[in-house]
């Protein structure tokens, strides 16, 4: 008899849980899964008038009432990193990863519509005269590095790559400041810890097409912002042509040789993103900005408040680490990041998990 009641109750117990389960949203029928890796225009009026449609029908209400605030931070999603033939396109370990990663990234951002309070999109922004073009550097024979080239402090000192004197004009410094100032950020970066000075492909490029966000997740950003009335919150860097801007809360180096501030930290942002409930992460690449980014929360949630790293979520499967097949692969370092985030506090978690499953995520 017990154990029928026991049973009885545990069942009651199970239907009551269900109940309270929060179900997620269809993905629209505008969504287009096999368009993820490609760029086109997305259909502002249309969509506006089709998230409408979906917010009456579904009963969305504004972001502004939402009791738990949910900021989906999306690092990086640009052209330039997450399409293919595209300058520095991050194929992962599989190949495909940016494009596989961002057709999760939008099919979760439409299931999870409305709970996401805020999207705050990063983009990555530069032109051709920064410290990690080829421009930025040259040899006795006046010859640029190489792509993909890593300068090391010992290659500075020996003369074997130096500041590019033709540049000092557009850049208002005097040559002997480039070259001290080469000198000393090599430095600093191996003192930091940080990879050497890496010279990317021109990339994401101000004005260019692989500067824009992908398609498909703008589309869905757009389409948030209008369901939910809710203002995404863009977040430019990497426009100082004197440091390396891999995380959006701060550069790599904040003074120069002399101690002069040349750049400084995103202190707003910082401010705004330990006020939401939850933060959940995504972008490219695993290994470099995404890392950089989450690495620079961590610092001020280990000088604020320790426990403020249990509200941040890390979409593990929206996310891919560079590697340049025969080149590179930081396949290893980003799973070590990663590790250590959880370590810190930090929940690893994948985007095909409903929100309501996640530790700690009270909806």
């Amino acid at each position: 008899m017990n154990c029928m009641l026991n049973y009885e109750g545990d069942l009651r117990q199970k239907k009551r849980r269900e109940s309270m389960t929060r179900h997620e949203l269809p993905i629209p029928s505008h969504f287009n899964p096999h368009a993820v890796g490609q760029v086109w225009k997305v259909a502002y009026q249309e969509r506006a008038q089709d998230a409408k449609k979906w917010a009456k029908e579904h009963r969305l209400k504004p972001a502004s009432r939402d009791k738990l605030k949910i900021s989906l931070l999306l690092v990086d999603v640009q052209n330039t990193f997450c399409i293919p033939d595209f300058e520095l396109f991050v194929g992962g370990v599989t190949g495909t990863g940016a494009v596989d990663d961002n057709l999760r990234l939008c099919q979760f951002i439409y299931r999870n519509l409305d709970v996401i309070t805020e999207m705050c999109p990063t983009m990555d922004t530069h032109q051709s005269m920064q410290i990690f073009h080829s421009i930025f550097l040259v040899n006795d024979k006046g010859e640029h590095p190489e792509p993909y080239t890593l300068i090391t402090p010992e290659d500075i000192e020996q003369g074997a790559w130096r500041f590019n004197p033709e540049l000092s004009s557009s850049l208002d410094i005097e040559e002997t400041y480039g070259q001290e100032y080469l000198r000393h950020y090599t430095r600093t970066l191996k003192e930091g810890g940080k990879y050497d000075l890496t010279i990317w492909p021109y990339h994401a490029m101000l004005g260019g097409i692989g500067h824009a966000l992908v398609s498909a997740v703008e589309e869905a950003i757009f389409f948030h912002s209008i369901a939910r009335y809710s203002q995404p919150d863009f977040q430019v860097k990497g426009g100082n042509p004197f440091t390396e801007n891999y995380s959006v809360l701060k550069p790599e180096v904040l003074e120069d040789a002399v101690g002069e501030q040349i750049a400084e930290k995103n202190v707003g942002f910082i401010d705004k993103l330990l006020n939401f409930d939850a933060v959940v992460i995504a972008g490219q690449a695993k290994s470099h900005c995404v890392a950089w980014t989450i690495d620079d929360l961590l610092e001020e949630i280990q000088v604020s408040d320790k426990k403020l790293a249990e509200k941040v979520y890390l979409l593990e499967d929206c996310s891919s680490p560079v590697v340049i097949p025969g080149v590179i692969d930081y396949t290893e370092q980003a799973t070590a990041a990663f590790r250590r985030f959880a370590d810190a506090g930090m929940h690893v978690v994948r985007s095909t998990d409903p929100i309501s499953t996640w530790p700690g995520m009270n909806l």
